[in-house]
């Protein structure tokens, strides 16, 4: 049944949250804070089958880098304009896609999926406006050199000043001001609606703790799932690209949160 796949995907995660200073609502605002994210170049920046180490307090081996770009080449030249596209959050690390990662690139997008985690983002078109005008694509990896602790994705920007400037207006910015007021309003609530779109609905909630899948009379209807016990769980479902129907429930340790029933 998908009420106890559910059950079992969410205790299992409130179980490793308990270890974990990053609760589920940090991976959240990570996650939606920075993928997609455009940002200027500052330096060269070398196209690596290795993510590139960055430190969090804003230095990193220029002479080890220079080496990188000497032997595979660029990424991006200063100057040039790059989009984080998945974050994967370690123990003590962030490592970031840049334009898809080695095997990507300009219009690296093109056949992109959507789906995964909350600790492992993957890949998904843009959804604004824009492009990166780099050639490649690399991999960044932001050192803590510590166990990870609760932060913003706009203190993860202000770490990579150095390299990447973020300054400018977001690709979810540009899109979210196109959108409906009723729309806008419940992505910065951070609520989902019936008749958004998954785009809107990651916008809004971040990526789903779990996803499963039914057809009933031909008609295939998919459930995301957001949190986890004990406190709020929102199940929203997708028929097609569309959410159909939103429902929260409260679920204790313990307890069981239905999934909603078509």
């Amino acid at each position: 049944m998908r009420t106890i796949a559910a059950l079992g995907i969410l205790t299992l995660g409130a179980a490793l949250g308990a270890a974990d200073k990053l609760t589920w609502q940090d991976r959240v605002e990570l996650d939606r804070g920075l993928v997609f994210e455009y940002a200027n170049v500052k330096v060269l920046l070398p196209r690596s089958r290795k993510p590139l180490e960055f430190n969090a307090d804003g230095t990193w081996d220029k002479a080890a880098w220079a080496a990188v770009a000497k032997q595979i080449g660029p990424a991006a030249r200063e100057g040039d304009v790059v989009q984080i596209t998945k974050v994967t959050i370690g123990s003590d690390r962030l490592v970031l896609d840049i334009n898809g990662g080695f095997e990507g690139g300009r219009h690296w997008y093109r056949n992109a999926q959507i789906g995964g985690g909350p600790s492992s983002t993957p890949t998904m078109a843009p959804i604004a406006a824009g492009d990166s005008n780099a050639k490649s694509g690399t991999y960044v990896v932001l050192l803590f050199h510590k166990p990870l602790e609760p932060m913003k994705a706009s203190e993860v920007k202000k770490m990579l000043a150095p390299v990447l400037d973020f300054e400018k207006h977001s690709a979810t910015e540009i899109y979210s001001e196109t959108l409906p007021p009723v729309v806008q309003a419940a992505i910065k609530d951070k609520r989902a609606l019936e008749g958004m779109t998954r785009d809107q609905v990651v916008m809004a909630l971040g990526r789903p703790a779990h996803k499963s899948r039914e057809t009933t009379d031909g008609v295939e209807l998919e459930d995301w799932v957001y949190g986890l016990p004990p406190g709020r769980i929102t199940f929203v479902t997708f028929r097609g690209d569309k959410a159909v129907k939103v429902k929260e429930e409260y679920a204790g340790l313990g307890t069981i949160a239905h999934e909603p029933q078509q």
